[in-house]
């Protein structure tokens, strides 16, 4: 079973792609903001992350800067979420992109392709 980090300010959002990724057998940590993520990471590395862009106290892009400076964590995939069309690339390979509103098929797809 697969561990997926969501990392949201949106607390719907987290709560119904939380049990939505539970149905599919998916074990799901959530994070209010990437600061929170970093700590949940570092104890309990997911298999992979998806997380929103903007968010209080440290952004996704923050988030995954965090991550890329990290050997260690460097190699986790990352979806990152935005509402905004221009999403600045980031050096991390491991990252992909998707738009807001993200309907739960398509991330389903994103994570089956990233080894979800």
């Amino acid at each position: 079973m697969k561990t997926i980090l969501v990392v949201d300010d949106e607390f719907d959002i987290l709560t119904v792609w939380r049990l939505l990724l539970e149905r599919h057998g998916y074990t799901v940590l959530t994070a209010s903001n990437g600061a929170v993520a970093l700590e949940l990471i570092r104890a309990n590395r997911p298999a992979i992350i998806v997380s929103d862009c903007m968010m209080p106290v440290m952004s996704g892009l923050q988030l995954c800067a965090a991550l890329y400076e990290d050997p260690e964590l460097r190699e986790i995939p990352i979806i990152l979420c935005s509402a905004a069309s221009d999403v600045p690339a980031q050096p991390n390979p491991h990252i992909a992109y998707a738009r807001k509103p993200l309907s739960f098929d398509a991330l389903l797809a994103m994570l089956a392709r990233m080894g979800g």
